[in-house]
């Protein structure tokens, strides 16, 4: 919101600067300078020569200039507004498919370490597993229960 707000001051400050300052005006293939009320040609103030329609001519040609760059302003900020927009969706699709396979992983070191849990509890409560395999299996299982521990980090962090 903060960059949203500088831009619109930069561009409201480039609008007034534009409009205080002289308009070149090309009015009937002359150069024509417009400051304020007055009309310039070459350098010479002519406003009191010209006729009032020439002169309201002049005027409304600087104040559709005018509006014409406040539309392309306007138009400008429109288009990065929009671009910083489709950009965060970007991000927001990528972090989402980052979390989606993130839970995925989980789910499937959860699974293995269920189903390796399983297996050890089964064997050893048939008593098929010596004190050497128990440790094996031990550690093993140790091994799965890390691996479902940092899936787990993975996901919390998104």
């Amino acid at each position: 919101m903060n960059k949203l707000f500088k831009i619109l001051i930069s561009t409201a400050l480039l609008f007034s600067v534009t409009i205080v300052h002289a308009q070149k005006i090309d009015y009937q293939g002359k150069t024509y300078d417009v400051k304020k009320d007055r009309i310039f040609l070459k350098g010479k103030d002519v406003s009191q020569t010209l006729s009032t329609t020439e002169a309201s001519a002049i005027k409304d040609a600087v104040k559709h200039k005018a509006a014409l760059e406040k539309l392309e302003n306007e138009k400008k900020l429109v288009e990065k507004k929009f671009k910083a927009l489709e950009k965060q969706q970007k991000k927001a699709a990528v972090q989402a498919k980052k979390r989606a396979k993130a839970e995925a992983k989980l789910a499937k070191h959860q699974d293995k370490l269920r189903k390796e849990t399983k297996k050890f509890e089964s064997l050893k409560d048939r008593g098929r597993l010596s004190p050497v395999d128990e440790k094996k299996w031990l550690k093993k299982l140790n091994k799965y229960k890390v691996r479902v521990e940092k899936a787990e980090k993975k996901v919390r962090k998104f």
